[in-house]
């Protein structure tokens, strides 16, 4: 399956072990970065208190806010490196790794300036709760500080992914990870700090893995190698990255807009709520964290199969996608909702916290495969090429309609099972539009290449 080099061949032989091969270590490094970000919030939780536990959970929706905007970028190098590797443009993989690189550079500078310059006044206007409003702004004004790194870990490691090395990043999450849960304890039972300990664990543990990836391109023997000297940004390659990612990007940014949105509902009812909605969404997040490595999956096989134009595997390639989907939403929702009392006790002691968590676990796993489809199937389309469709359905069936439901039936009936039902319906709106923007793309590709729609139809069902 694996070349000596780790690369993967996507266009070749049987797909459902290969897309397996590729995702587990994918599933393997997310799990690991949530068990990690858990470790910042038990540690906090259990030895700093429930307003520690709550400032750090109410910053997330505005660091996704910030940050996603421009990771979003990264998108647009997965499928630009994808495709010039199927195939075979050496040169042109040369420009798309240093173009990728700069980009990551300047995007995070810009992010930490931001980040910094605007993360109080957003939090006030989000209506974060007085008691723990200084510890949220400490703690994001020390996070912004390695953000920069982030960016160039996340857009390096999308460059791996995108000819099938999916294990080294793996490797140095795990190894920064660690560095980030021994340096939390320091901080804060040996030292006795509070947010600011567990941020700069974050932030030191961020520049190890940037090190660590721009270690790895400068060594490897292949297309992919970074070289210093050879930082520049290609405009023809830029405009490819831009096009491609840059409505990723707005989809993150219009998804973050929606969900600080949601945030500020769960502001209004309490940091003992806030508390809940943070251990809770920390939990869920292994549900979706293993989807979204179906989504990596998709774009980079499609994206090689485009490259060397190999149509039909992207059928197969959805097929195979959309089971995982629906296996993975039945395993684990399920295990979620059975140990999720256990679970949320990690987090912390508090009776309260853990009850209000469980209602919002028990409404949001109940659909939770919309997520799952919602968002893999933009993978596929964007691994063809097209991002600004994806873009679209997302802003309409998922951000638009969350703030009508925020300001309508959320309005009408306030309680904390009609703000987290915005989410599953949302999903679902938002999972059946993407899926008819894949056949939609799919049609375009192939009727560009001549084939036809009789061709089309015994592709997808043959396989």
């Amino acid at each position: 399956m694996l070349s000596k080099n780790n690369d993967m061949d996507m266009c070749n032989g049987p797909l459902f072990s290969k897309i397996l091969i590729y995702a587990l270590p994918i599933i393997v490094m997310n799990i690991l970065q949530l068990l990690f970000n858990a470790a910042d919030m038990i540690v906090v939780g259990r030895f700093s208190g429930r307003e520690a536990l709550a400032a750090v959970g109410a910053t997330g929706a505005l660091i996704t806010l910030i940050v996603n905007t421009f990771m979003g970028l990264s998108v647009g190098t997965v499928v630009l490196v994808a495709q010039d590797y199927g195939a075979g443009q050496m040169s042109g993989l040369k420009k798309s790794v240093h173009t990728s690189i700069a980009i990551s550079i300047i995007s995070g500078l810009i992010v930490m300036v931001m980040g910094l310059a605007f993360c109080k006044p957003m939090l006030i206007q989000m209506g974060t709760p007085g008691d723990i409003l200084n510890l949220s702004v400490l703690y994001m004004k020390i996070f912004f500080m390695g953000v920069p790194a982030m960016m160039v870990y996340n857009f390096g490691a999308a460059i791996l992914r995108a000819v099938g090395d999916s294990r080294r990043p793996m490797y140095y999450l795990i190894i920064s990870g660690i560095v980030n849960v021994i340096l939390n304890l320091f901080f804060i039972v040996v030292l006795h700090m509070s947010v600011d300990g567990v941020a700069w664990a974050t932030v030191i543990s961020q520049y190890l893995l940037m090190f660590l990836v721009i270690i790895c391109l400068m060594r490897s023997n292949r297309g992919i190698r970074f070289m210093p000297r050879q930082l520049h940004i290609d405009k023809h390659k830029l405009k490819e990255i831009v096009r491609i990612g840059l409505p990723a990007g707005l989809q993150s940014l219009l998804f973050s807009i929606s969900n600080v949105m949601i945030q500020s509902a769960v502001n209004s009812f309490g940091s003992t709520m806030v508390a809940a909605s943070s251990a809770a969404g920390n939990v869920e997040g292994f549900v979706g964290t293993t989807m979204n490595a179906y989504y990596n999956a998709a774009i980079t096989f499609t994206g090689q199969n485009m490259g060397a134009k190999k149509y039909d595997r992207i059928d197969t390639v959805a097929k195979i996608c959309t089971v995982l989907i629906f296996a993975t939403w039945i395993l684990m929702s399920g295990a979620v909702l059975l140990f999720g009392r256990s679970l949320l006790g990690m987090y912390t002691s508090d009776s309260e916290v853990i009850e209000l968590g469980m209602l919002r676990m028990t409404v949001l796993m109940a659909a939770y495969f919309t997520c799952g489809v919602m968002n893999v199937f933009p993978g596929l389309t964007r691994g063809m090429g097209y991002s600004v469709l994806p873009m679209l359905c997302t802003l309409i069936g998922a951000c638009l309609m969350r703030i009508v439901w925020l300001k309508t039936v959320f309005v009408l009936t306030p309680t904390v099972v009609m703000l987290f039902a915005c989410y599953p319906v949302t999903w679902g709106l938002a999972g059946l539009g993407q899926v008819g923007i894949f056949f939609y793309a799919r049609r375009r590709i192939r009727k560009s290449a001549g084939l036809s729609v009789k061709s089309m139809t015994r592709a997808l069902y043959s396989r």
